[in-house]
């Protein structure tokens, strides 16, 4: 079945393009997802007009997550916690931590686009970084300090 991609597929192709693919992927998981339109000819004459609305569209969800990227980086996460002499955490800050902070900044994303390896387990100042959209990374200086 041949079908346009409505939005970039990994191992697929990108938007625009017009891929054959096998009956079921394209009935149970492309067409379902919005990411592909069967190639009929009416889709076919209509593809340049599709492919400005998907490029539109693509502007604007860019343009919003660079928006939140300066939001985001005008902030600075401080944590107070208690620690040791040695200046290691009990306890530690996490990704969570991070994305209530943000919530309670009216910021609202989800914890897996916030990049911690491993939660935070020492005193002083990190830099997180925030992957809002594939092309926008936002960094959030995020200092933890010790309670008295």
């Amino acid at each position: 079945m041949k079908v346009i991609l409505l939005d970039d597929v990994a191992k697929l192709g990108r938007r625009g393009e017009v891929r054959d693919v096998s009956d079921g992927y394209a009935r149970n998981f492309l067409i379902p997802k919005k990411l592909a339109l069967s190639a009929t000819q009416g889709n076919l004459t209509n593809l340049d007009h599709i492919k400005k609305q998907q490029e539109a569209k693509a502007g604007r969800i860019k343009s919003d997550a660079e928006g939140l990227r300066a939001r985001i980086e005008a902030l600075s996460y401080e944590e107070r916690r208690q620690a040791s002499e040695e200046g290691k955490l009990f306890g530690s800050v996490t990704s969570q931590d991070i994305v209530e902070f943000l919530g309670r900044n009216g910021i609202k994303i989800e914890r897996r686009r916030v990049h911690l390896d491993e939660p935070i387990k020492t005193l002083g100042e990190t830099r997180v970084q925030i992957r809002i959209h594939p092309d926008v990374t936002a960094e959030l200086p995020v200092s933890v300090v010790r309670t008295e």
